[in-house]
């Protein structure tokens, strides 16, 4: 077999906490299809690690009495600790204070820098220490605060290095525009309007403000910033410019980076412009999804956040459903690129319709009545019959349906296609009744050609499953007596691979039903004792429930507040501010024909939340300019007990322009 070669990687992960279920995605994503290719037969490297430096990490440890780098080895400890349990077999581990690393990154730069593509100069500007990220005055949003987490900003005016990003421009939009580089293919369009038809800016690579970083060889009062030190680990865990690997030539360029969405402007713009300054190929895909949500009590989908107290953790979820039903769940819940929400009534429903009902009970069902009828040995005798064939076909193109969803990475739709067919052999036992046929002695030869073909079906079907439920498929070869070396990705394709005279052998159930009202009510304990635990930590600006309004202003006149024009308005349209995460944009009839106004709530709510509602704005505000786009007024908004802010929604009935009072 010709020794093909596939190299997959997820982002290295910023060590800012403790991991919870939203990190696992992408983890056990690329986990799945590195086992698949391995199935294959690919030669794989699958990669992971951790990108170890930066102010914020410096200033935790400082918090904390202790050394930057003894801060960032104790998040790794948990990381590896979390993907040791969720079965993550990883053939590499990068974390970027490793010493070959931090020699690549330094001779990357040097190099970049010979080429003439780093030029040293002078930042002058806004900097927020949370987000890392350099701002203008009028990027700030309506309270001059960051337009990303909306904290308060510093002014900052240091040297630095720059990456030009400008030469590159026109050819990664190419790129986007015109290959199939992104997954998915709609949000090429979304980057080149946001970053490229505005002008690529060059990028700050260097800081002097701060010392944990990778030091630039030839002027040491920088260190290397973010960028070119975190997005370099996919080619130097390879040994590029380091001689401590040697696989670069053998598996560059990669065939996969999959990503969270918050990070695909960093993989799509600067990764290719920092690979084509450095004359490198391109990786051949970026898949982007989407985060996984939580889904609160009032049905409202959230990120994951500590502050929300709504942080679910890994490890609690696999003892108690295992991790295979929790790997399982998270896949096949997200769309490639969409959101997909979290909760407990979601999560188990899922785990009791598609494994225990469907998959568990398919295997149950059909051990017991091998068991039952012929002791657990099929006789060689058999009589084909109707719905055979049909059971045939499904399970024969189960595989090469499952091998395009991988080669797009479209796992939720791989999984999708194998629930299909468990769904057709579960309906095949219904239809062929075989406990009828066990009564009847002149039917036997007919019974055993319908257990067999259902062990057959699920033997090809756990085939499929293992890369996704390791741990578990396994167990169900054990139960319909397959071989190791009948449940393989060749014999997958196949029907009639077990003997004739196969055994099967009872063993454990592999997915308990659950008690839906129960486990809801011991869950919701120890997630509110997990949020009173959480909340005794945070400072009181940060607590949830715990909530203590902030200081009144000063006292002032009626006359004062009267000076404040307040007005009802109703959303004409909503749209996303290019450049913000955290902006949208408003189209207002305020009754006075119309006016648009910029506010800092995307994170909390979608333009299609706003359209066609009525809100109260600040009508009589000095215009101001946030991201380059003119603001009109000010939405009117409530702080929440978790920091978010509400919008205050007027009664529809009143009419655009009413003056409130």
């Amino acid at each position: 077999m010709e020794n093909k070669k596939f190299y997959i990687t997820t982002p290295i992960y910023y060590p800012s906490g403790d991991p919870h279920i939203g990190h696992c995605y992408t983890t056990v994503a690329c986990d799945s299809i590195a086992r698949y290719k391995r199935m294959q037969g690919y030669d794989v490297m699958f990669l992971t690690g951790t990108d170890e430096h930066g102010q914020k990490i410096e200033e935790k440890a400082k918090e904390r009495g202790i050394t930057p780098q003894a801060y960032v080895d104790g998040i790794v400890e948990i990381f590896k600790k979390l993907w040791s349990y969720m079965n993550i077999s990883y053939d590499r581990y990068i974390r970027t204070t490793d010493d070959y690393h931090v020699e690549a990154v330094q001779k990357i730069f040097k190099d970049l820098y010979d080429k003439g593509y780093i030029y040293k100069g002078k930042y002058t500007g806004k900097y927020c220490t949370p987000c890392e990220s350099f701002w203008t005055e009028s990027q700030l949003d309506e309270n001059g605060c960051c337009p990303e987490c909306h904290r308060p900003v510093v002014e900052a005016e240091e040297e630095a290095y720059f990456f030009k990003m400008a030469p590159f421009a026109e050819r990664i939009e190419k790129l986007l525009l015109e290959t199939d580089y992104l997954r998915p293919k709609y949000r090429a369009q979304e980057l080149v309007n946001n970053f490229i038809k505005p002008g690529l800016e060059d990028l700050c690579v260097s800081r002097t403000s701060f010392k944990w970083g990778i030091p630039v060889t030839f002027d040491e009062k920088h260190v290397v910033y973010v960028w070119i030190d975190a997005l370099s680990n996919y080619i130097t865990a390879l040994g590029y410019d380091n001689g401590t690997y040697d696989d670069f030539d053998k598996f560059w360029p990669a065939d996969v980076h999959m990503v969270a969405k918050d990070i695909m402007r960093f993989h799509a713009i600067i990764w290719p412009a920092m690979l084509m300054a450095l004359d490198l190929p391109l990786p051949k895909h970026l898949a982007v999804h989407g985060w996984i949500t939580f889904q609160s009590k009032t049905g409202e989908a959230q990120k994951m956040s500590k502050s929300l107290g709504n942080v679910v953790d890994p490890f609690m979820l696999g003892e108690r459903y295992g991790v295979d039903a929790i790997r399982y769940h998270i896949l096949r819940e997200m769309a490639l690129g969409a959101d997909s929400a979290f909760s407990n009534e979601i999560m188990i429903n899922r785990i009791n319709s598609d494994l225990a009902n469907g998959f568990g009970n398919l295997v149950s069902r059909t051990v017991a009545m091998a068991d039952k009828y012929f002791s657990g040995t099929l006789p060689e005798e058999r009589e084909e019959g109707e719905f055979d064939a049909s059971l045939k076909e499904i399970v024969l193109s189960l595989r090469d349906r499952v091998d395009a969803c991988i080669d797009e990475t479209r796992l939720k739709n791989a999984l999708e296609d194998i629930f299909t067919a468990v769904d057709r052999a579960n309906k095949y036992i219904d239809e062929t009744e075989p406990w009828k046929l066990g009564k009847d002695e002149t039917k036997k030869a007919r019974l055993a050609s319908v257990l067999y073909n259902l062990l057959e079906a699920v033997r090809v079907i756990s085939t499929l499953l293992s890369p996704f439920m390791p741990t578990t498929m396994p167990k169900v070869w054990e139960q319909i007596g397959a071989a190791a070396d009948e449940a393989t990705y060749e014999n997958a394709g196949k029907f009639g691979v077990l003997p004739a005279n196969v055994t099967v052998h009872k063993g454990e159930i592999l997915f308990p039903r659950i008690d839906m009202e129960k486990e809801i009510d011991e869950l919701n304990a120890i997630i509110e004792k997990n949020m009173a635990e959480a909340k005794s930590k945070l400072s009181d600006a940060e607590k949830g429930s715990e909530f203590t309004p902030s200081a009144l202003e000063e006292e002032i006149s009626i006359d004062d507040f009267g000076k404040c024009d307040l007005r009802v308005a109703l959303v004409k349209s909503c749209e996303k501010v290019k450049k913000s995460k955290k902006l949208l944009c408003l189209q207002l009839d305020d009754g006075f024909g119309g006016r648009q106004v910029v506010s800092g709530i995307a994170e909390w709510y979608k333009p299609e939340d706003l359209i066609g509602k009525k809100v109260i704005i600040v009508a009589n505000l000095k215009p101001a300019k946030l991201c380059g786009v003119e603001s009109q007024g000010m939405i009117c908004a409530a702080d929440t007990p978790d920091g978010a802010a509400s919008v205050i929604f007027p009664d529809q009935s009143l009419p655009c322009g009413s003056k409130i009072r």
